[in-house]
């Protein structure tokens, strides 16, 4: 008999539990397994122990929030994981985001939104552990003192490390690998998130632009390498 797929699971942390039902029936239909945990501290205790593929996270939980969660989650694995969250404030996705989540959506979502982008995480996971890149001569991008060394996962500006997170890394990289060209938020979401003909909410990649610019320019009000093309994009120059 050919060997059986293992089906790719999900840890769903949400206090809801309506929502939480909601969402495992989803991903039943969608094919995946899955566990919940109904606080902070049982999905902390699962996402480390579980071996799950992605973890779908609330902020607003009992006995620890989904900030600390995703903190402490991020400093042993590298699982995604995406905030799903009734917290719509600016500040509270510049937070996710900077502490290792994957993407950030808003409550309530569209069901098939929050599916294709899970889809997408879980791809792109697996996908890095299957075929690590081929790095060669051309694993080291400088432009003008700021140097990106892809064999070590590391950037630096005028000799100093910058700490960027895995997606700000990714972005980075892609947009320095062709200078110049501009990328529509679009285009973004499906070369670094992965979300192929994916269209929904693109506010994830303004914060996560934000966020890099904060760390890259020594002044973000005038930047020396990432610019924005008014309603067209984001490039590096």
């Amino acid at each position: 008999m050919p060997e059986q797929i293992k089906k790719k699971r999900v840890l769903v942390v949400e206090d809801e539990k309506n929502i939480a039902m909601l969402l495992a029936y989803n991903l039943m239909q969608a094919g995946y397994g899955y566990d919940i945990a109904y606080d902070g501290e049982e999905g902390l205790k699962k996402a480390l122990t579980g071996g799950f593929d992605l973890i779908l996270l609330d902020l607003m939980l009992p006995k620890m929030d989904g900030f600390e969660v995703c903190r402490r989650i991020r400093e042993k694995l590298a699982t995604p994981i995406i905030i799903a969250t009734a917290r719509v404030e600016e500040v509270d996705k510049v937070m996710g985001l900077d502490i290792g989540a994957d993407d950030y959506v808003t409550k309530p979502f569209p069901m098939n939104e929050l599916m294709a982008r899970i889809k997408a995480n879980i791809r792109r996971s697996s996908n890095e552990v299957v075929s690590a890149p081929t790095l060669s001569a051309d694993s080291i991008i400088t432009i003008r003192g700021l140097v990106i060394d892809q064999s070590k996962y590391q950037v630096t500006r005028d000799g100093e490390p910058l700490e960027l997170t895995k997606k700000e890394y990714e972005l980075l990289t892609f947009m320095a690998k062709n200078p110049g060209t501009i990328y529509s938020r679009e285009q973004l979401l499906e070369a670094v998130w992965g979300y192929e003909g994916f269209y929904g909410d693109t506010s994830s990649v303004d914060v996560t632009v934000s966020r890099l610019r904060a760390k890259l320019e020594r002044d973000a009000g005038r930047p020396e390498y990432l610019f924005t093309k008014r309603g067209m994009g984001y490039y590096i120059k």
